[in-house]
């Protein structure tokens, strides 16, 4: 695989529609000059939508657990960073590529970060730059098989990365060694590596992760719950021991 995945010039869905139309707004409303007129009547009419959508609106719809075999654009799919379904991700494009020597498999990335991500005049924010690294990471532990929850990111700011240019990122998952997994990534402008990433994931466990949902009853759907339920009960019944940190 040397280019985006599975996905790539199809049909978004109505809920990435939506999205995708309001991330010009979004754009429009943070940089572009606008008149107070031309803002309150765009007010109104947002103000509008807002109201009918929440006529119509139900519970929180079920969120599903990342699957490692699908395009890995599709891992996390109403993510801030690359969820096409939410309005206020850029959003990133990822895909899987192999990794050499029979390593493993690897993330590679395009990026576009306009104006509501600004950070120092016509420079990517720094705290959007390491929310990115934090889930770009995550996607490379995910297609590595290697799954974990972030314990320690430690981002190095090389050069400032400019806003409204193309980027590309690339991140690996470098070792494990128990429980514990090593991963790096770096983002490029042109081919100068503007900012790098080494985080430090820790596996947790799906009985680890049903406490974590239990405890945040508040906000987890009961379907996430019963499927984390039932993930946990057929890993306790596996026979084995799992690796320890």
């Amino acid at each position: 695989m040397t280019g985006p995945e599975s996905g790539e010039g199809s049909e978004p869905d109505a809920r990435e529609r939506l999205a995708a139309a309001l991330r010009p707004i979004i754009t429009m409303t943070v940089a572009s000059e606008l008149d107070d007129d031309a803002l309150a009547e765009a007010a109104v009419d947002v103000e509008r939508i807002a109201e009918l959508l929440a006529k119509r609106a139900g519970a929180r719809r079920p969120r599903r657990q990342p699957d490692p075999t699908k395009a890995a654009q599709d891992l996390f799919p109403t993510s801030p960073i690359m969820g096409a379904a939410n309005p206020i991700a850029p959003p990133i494009r990822i895909w899987a590529v192999d990794g050499a020597d029979g390593g493993y498999r690897e993330i590679r990335a395009e990026a576009y970060f306009d104006y509501a991500y600004e950070g120092p005049p016509t420079c990517v924010h720094g705290g959007v730059i390491a929310e990115t690294f934090d889930e770009i990471l995550g996607a490379a532990n995910i297609v590595a098989g290697n799954p974990g929850m972030t314990g320690t990111l430690t981002v190095r700011y090389r050069k400032p990365t400019p806003l409204r240019t193309d980027l590309r990122i690339e991140a690996r998952c470098l070792s494990r060694s128990g429980r514990k997994v090593k991963t790096w990534a770096g983002i490029y402008h042109g081919d100068v590596l503007t900012a790098e990433a080494d985080g430090i994931f820790i596996e947790v466990l799906p009985a680890q992760f049903l406490a974590i949902a239990e405890g945040n009853v508040d906000s987890v759907d009961p379907t996430m719950l019963a499927a984390m339920r039932a993930e946990a009960a057929r890993v306790a019944a596996e026979p084995g021991d799992r690796p320890s940190a």
